[in-house]
């Protein structure tokens, strides 16, 4: 309850507040990609539902450049999931909790891994400050989905099992702390 509460709260806040600079966001992304500004994405959430999620969109129409240097910061500066707060508005998302991926992962868990489904996906999560240069570590390997299949999602699956067990609003804003600084 004291989690949703806290939610509730700082994404209304937060959306709020950033209401102008996310629109900025949203309009030069909108230039730099020459597309909607805005990257709507369907994610498995919460029980193994679907849920869209927003982003500031940071990929080109460009196949030989689809991330351009604006998206490069977008995605560096973590400025393209602002509009996540709304996914959180929504009850979709938690400020903190495993981030949400695409279907073929958390959705087909098994066993003892399945208990990640029961938490809301969040904004941020230890595996997520862990893993934070994720592209960068996939970049440097020879067969990036495989290194990605085989290294890091066993291992994020290990961190929100941890997280699973041991969460607290306390915890919470720790792992909040760790992200913003």
């Amino acid at each position: 309850m004291y989690k949703r509460l806290f939610d509730l709260i700082f994404a209304l806040v937060g959306l709020l507040f950033l209401m102008g600079p996310l629109l900025i966001l949203y309009v030069l992304a909108t230039i730099d990609t020459k597309q909607n500004g805005f990257f709507l994405q369907e994610r498995i959430g919460q029980f193994g539902t679907t849920f869209i999620i927003y982003k500031i969109r940071t990929f080109s129409l460009s196949p030989e450049k689809p991330v351009s240097k604006f998206g490069a910061f977008l995605r560096k500066s973590k400025l393209d999931e602002i509009p996540q707060l709304w996914n959180v508005l929504k009850g979709e998302m938690s400020f903190v909790g495993p981030r949400p991926d695409v279907e073929g992962y958390y959705d087909i868990l098994e066993g003892e891994s399945r208990k990640i489904l029961e938490l809301k996906p969040g904004l941020t999560s230890t595996a997520s400050i862990k893993y934070a240069y994720e592209d960068a570590i996939l970049a440097k390997q020879e067969n990036p989905l495989k290194y990605n299949d085989t290294v890091i999602f066993p291992d994020k699956i290990k961190i929100n099992l941890d997280y699973y067990y041991s969460n607290s609003m306390y915890g919470d804003l720790k792992i909040i702390w760790k992200t913003l600084f």
